[in-house]
């Protein structure tokens, strides 16, 4: 299974930007998938879940009203639009596929089988 997360950078606060999660290897829409995030000297943190079918979400308090997961499975692929940026968001970001055995919402890593290389997204003042 290969995760390949684009769509990072550099933006000013207030900003957007919009990830993209591109997946391979197993049948996407079977799976929830995930967005963490992993900032300097800080723990790796849950950012954002959608349900396999697309149907059900779930959000960090932090980034509620804010970001939005959602995904295309005849694309597999998964997005986070971003909005609102603040510099607290700067991060890297990382996709993830959780196992088929997790309950609703898959919050903890140890509920993800599969993650991408992560992508920087750097929020400026």
């Amino acid at each position: 299974v290969q995760l390949q997360a684009s769509g990072g950078g550099l933006v000013q606060a207030g900003g957007s930007l919009r990830l993209s999660c591109a997946a391979s290897g197993r049948p996407f829409s079977r799976y929830n998938m995930g967005w963490f995030r992993q900032a300097p000297g800080k723990e790796r943190e849950l950012v954002a879940v959608i349900s396999s079918s697309g149907v059900s979400t779930y959000y960090a308090d932090s980034v509620k009203g804010r970001f939005t997961i959602s995904r295309d499975n005849a694309e597999n692929t998964v997005y986070l639009q971003m909005n609102s940026l603040k510099p607290e968001d700067t991060s890297v970001y990382y996709c993830a596929s959780a196992n088929a055995r997790s309950t609703w919402p898959p919050t903890g890593g140890r509920s993800y089988d599969y993650w991408g290389q992560g992508t920087l997204v750097t929020v400026s003042s």
